[in-house]
């Protein structure tokens, strides 16, 4: 039997991408040691084993190291093959809840990362960049899961849930940071996952404080200072 101090998560406590792998971990019970790490004085054991990127999440799997989210989510999943299981046993099912997840990576971070860093005009592009693109993702999850996403039957977190929850479950905090006033009934299917998904127990546990996440966001994008 494997004890907590076998397995590591280098993380930094807001990151959203920390965050889907703390509840992987506590959806399967696998006991942890977690490590706060300050990205701005990176410690020897982040650099060490992620050379590469030089960024959390890091999980340590008896001293095997394990980067990247999205992958470290799918490495949980195999390795520890206990119920409740993350994604689907359909190839299928598994590429279709990859794709989205991937797309909400590429699209929706990144479109989110440009209203924190615009302003006046170029912000408001951006959010209704941001809105066009969170349409797409209802369309595509409403037609590619029409019984709900893969192993949501509201007794338990799958895979999308987890990508997709572990950001969005923050909205009402980006938008508080931001001073945007956004019309969530523009996307009222995202939304409303979004709301389900935080009234969950291991999500409420796990998700950042509201107030301190907020401050941290103002204070990452130089948002208190912004005209």
């Amino acid at each position: 039997m494997e004890k907590k101090s076998d397995i590591k998560l280098l993380r930094s406590w807001f990151s959203c991408y920390c965050t889907r792998v703390e509840l992987a971990l506590k959806l399967k019970g696998i006991s942890y040691v977690c490590i706060e790490e300050d990205l701005g004085n990176k410690s020897d054991l982040l650099l060490k084993h992620n050379y590469v990127h030089q960024k959390v999440p890091v999980l340590l799997h008896n001293e095997k190291t394990i980067a990247e989210s999205l992958i470290i989510l799918e490495y949980i999943d195999e390795c520890w093959t206990n119920t409740p299981k993350l994604l689907p046993d359909d190839p299928y099912e598994r590429s279709k809840a990859r794709f989205w997840a991937n797309y909400f990576d590429q699209k929706y971070m990144a479109s989110l990362i440009k209203i924190f860093v615009s302003k006046d005009k170029e912000q408001e592009k951006a959010i209704e960049e941001f809105s066009e693109i969170l349409e797409v993702f209802e369309q595509g999850i409403s037609r590619d899961f029409p019984q709900g996403t893969p192993f949501n039957s509201h007794n338990s977190l799958g895979f999308l849930d987890i990508v997709v929850g572990s950001a969005g479950c923050n909205y009402k905090a980006f938008f508080e940071a931001l001073r945007v006033d956004y019309p969530v009934e523009k996307n009222p299917n995202y939304f409303s996952w979004m709301d389900s998904l935080r009234e969950g127990p291991l999500m409420k546990d796990t998700l950042p404080p509201h107030d301190k996440l907020v401050a941290k966001i103002k204070e990452k994008f130089n948002l208190e200072n912004k005209s």
